[in-house]
């Protein structure tokens, strides 16, 4: 069959520069709806403000000594070329020996335990190797921004499972209903950011029957298993029949308060492993070799290490949670991570974004409006989002201006 003369002339000619219709960015449409973060902005209004940051997620402290002198020696020992693409030989050891230790995980360090650039690039390689372009994944909402962008990446649709307030309990029914022909993956976060819910054992278990019976792979996202104040933490990798089909994620930076190092792992079957290993060699490729050994020796000590970062971080909840409370905020108190969501209703504010972008000139405080943790911004409107990972005297600081907010009020110096 031969192509129509015309149609050939037509392919051969040249558009003339004047006649192209100029796109409004070069970037590919799937990834337009993920600009610049909340976080960038909000960090720069405290900066330009000299608010107190209670916005973005990192600590004001560094992390335990032992785990900083051991990257030092590191560095010093001359371990700073690549490192093996699959992690240093000890800390995959200790990453699995802390979940056999933990949780009576089994994970062969050489074929079961993959070390990250942070949990980010470990949930980015496992749904790029897992799904699809068309694939569903199911997550908790409101969810770290990175899961839709992640999603957008590999083509898949981000199904969200929202999770309401005043409790933020899962409705187990719901996820029933969400689960369709095209669900690939499950991408469960708990403990969770931002509402600080940890899913009870009763919850995973349901959760585990359903990925079962639908035969859906998991990836979850266990950052936080170390930062549990109320309940414990259970990874649903432990349940029936979750063994083989989860990828299960973690990092030093929350544990260790070292969010700057990105030093990440997932384990996990091997066939899971070694496809997420196909995708992340050509992401990073490797990262952080000083850093890698110094974590390694952290995992070995973590119990004592975290003891006292989680104590710290329970009386910054009851300090941050009781000053938000006088202030007027409704306080949803977590369980579990650095974070608590509040909701703005009882100030008289209805616009969770405005109100954050007023705070810093209100009352010298930056927080993060939880609309951008949600598929549809109006289901999480009025939430606002502060960090207690700070110094006591910088959230008691924080909670004096605090005091002075009025629906509509000003900053008192």
């Amino acid at each position: 069959m031969t192509a129509d003369p015309v149609e050939t002339a037509a392919l051969d000619e040249p558009v003339a520069a004047a006649d192209r219709v100029a796109p409004e960015t070069p970037l590919v449409a799937r990834m337009r709806g993920f600009g610049s973060t909340i976080f960038a902005e909000m960090s720069e209004l405290a900066a330009r403000t000299g608010a107190i940051n209670l916005g973005q997620g990192f600590p004001d402290t560094d992390g335990p000594e032992l785990v900083r002198r051991a990257a030092v020696e590191a560095i010093e020992a001359g371990r700073n070329q690549y490192p093996p693409g699959a992690g240093v030989p000890e800390l995959r050891r200790a990453i699995s020996d802390h979940q056999q230790r933990r949780y009576g995980l089994t994970a062969d360090p050489d074929t079961q335990v993959l070390v990250t650039a942070g949990a980010t690039e470990a949930i980015a390689a496992s749904i790029l190797a897992l799904c699809e372009a068309g694939d569903e994944v199911v997550a908790l909402e409101p969810f770290y921004d990175s899961y839709a962008a992640v999603a957008a990446l590999a083509g898949a649709r981000l199904v969200p499972w929202t999770l309401r307030a005043p409790d933020f309990r899962p409705d187990l029914d719901r996820l029933a209903d969400l689960v369709g022909p095209r669900t690939r993956v499950l991408l469960l976060n708990s403990p969770h950011n931002p509402t600080g819910t940890v899913l009870s054992r009763t919850e995973l278990a349901a959760i585990a029957q359903l990925c079962v019976h639908h035969d859906l792979l998991a990836v979850t996202d266990e950052v936080y298993e170390h930062l549990v104040f109320d309940g414990e933490h259970v990874p649903l990798a432990t349940l029936p029949g979750m063994g083989e089909r989860t990828i299960t994620i973690s990092s030093a930076g929350k544990t260790f308060s070292l969010t700057g190092w990105k030093i990440g792992w997932l384990s996990g079957p091997e066939p899971l492993v070694q496809a997420v290993r196909a995708v992340k060699q050509f992401l990073t490729y490797v990262n952080g070799a000083p850093f890698q050994p110094a974590i390694a020796v952290g995992l070995d000590h973590v119990d004592e290490l975290v003891g006292p970062v989680r104590d710290a971080l329970v009386a910054g909840r009851d300090l941050l949670c009781a000053g938000l409370a006088d202030a007027g905020f409704a306080v949803h108190r977590p369980a579990a991570t650095y974070f608590v969501t509040t909701d703005v209703t009882a100030l008289g504010e209805t616009d969770g974004m405005a109100f954050c972008r007023a705070l810093p000139t209100r009352a010298g405080v930056v927080a993060i409006p939880c609309e951008v943790f949600y598929d549809d911004p109006a289901r999480g409107a009025a939430l606002v989002r502060f960090a207690f990972c700070k110094r006591d005297e910088v959230l008691r600081e924080a909670v004096r201006r605090l005091a002075t907010l009025t629906a509509g009020g000003i900053r008192e110096t």
